[in-house]
């Protein structure tokens, strides 16, 4: 028999400059470059901040501010997921009075804006609350006495800043209740009808099936809603509330170092808001893996 014969091999064709080029180029079109540029530009505002008295002048008198941001952030942003939460149980609601106040609100507070939304909340809903309360007071004088502690309110004793939060937390609860409202309506009602098969009225159905899968799904939105809220909350300051815009304005008029101050305070808050971009990032992958 004929012994096996060698294949010859054939040279691989030589790659031409052409095409390196153009692999270098897609590679390189590949990169991050805004990630890159942000990284350049906070090296050099790292530096600025460490060798330039006015940016760290500057720096300084934003950061003092920081921790009202947060704070107004954190706690408007947990009232308005627990005020959506329940206006998007409202929207789904088959209970007609429900369904339709909670429309009403989401409708409302969607076609106002958030700045006049601030102004109408600290200059006419929360005096009007505590002229009703006051009222009250009065009418129940025969009961709980003359000076008793409802007449004692007064509006000014109720800190701008708390009534900054209440009206964000409001003014973002409207656009959290149709973030909870789609998620919920994504979930199939085959869902609700095998919980309610296997017995589970519709509370529970609602508490241990429904709901957990549509957190999952809108988690992306409510992290940007979070980051939005970040921005927002900015807002503050025109009510005099020291927040780190507010301590920004303060610091420019008074030292007339706007390109130091004003390139601090947008610094600030795009540091923030990348942190709070990771963090979410962070969350979904956990809940995804869960």
């Amino acid at each position: 028999m004929p012994g096996p014969q060698n294949t010859p091999v054939l040279p691989l064709p030589e790659e031409s400059p052409h095409s390196a080029q153009v692999r270098a180029i897609d590679r390189i079109a590949g990169l991050p470059w805004w990630l890159i540029i942000l990284l350049l530009t906070g090296v050099l505002l790292v530096y600025l901040f460490s060798t330039s008295e006015t940016y760290i002048s500057a720096f300084t008198r934003i950061v003092s501010g920081i921790l009202v941001t947060v704070f107004v952030t954190v706690v408007s942003y947990t009232l308005a997921l627990f005020l959506g939460l329940l206006a998007g149980l409202g929207r789904v609601s088959k209970n007609v009075f429900v369904s339709n106040t909670a429309t009403l609100y989401v409708q409302v507070i969607r076609g106002i804006p958030i700045l006049v939304q601030l102004l109408y909340w600290t200059f006419v809903i929360i005096p009007l609350a505590y002229g009703a309360l006051n009222a009250l007071g009065a009418l129940l004088a025969p009961i709980l006495g003359d000076n008793n502690a409802l007449m004692q309110l007064q509006s000014r004793d109720f800190d701008f800043m708390w009534r900054c939060i209440v009206a964000l937390a409001f003014a973002y609860g409207g656009f959290e209740a149709e973030t909870f409202r789609a998620g919920i309506e994504s979930i199939g009602r085959g869902q609700m009808e095998a919980a309610r098969s296997l017995g589970m009225n519709y509370p529970q159905a609602m508490r241990y099936v429904i709901l957990p899968q549509a957190i999952r799904r809108v988690l992306p939105p409510l992290g940007n809603d979070l980051i939005s809220m970040l921005k927002d909350s900015s807002l503050v300051s025109a009510l005099g509330v020291r927040d780190m815009t507010q301590e920004a304005r303060l610091y420019a008029a008074a030292s007339f170092q706007y390109v130091a101050t004003y390139t601090s305070l947008a610094f600030m808050y795009l540091s923030l808001t990348l942190v709070l971009s990771l963090f979410t990032r962070f969350i979904e992958t956990r809940w995804k893996q869960a």
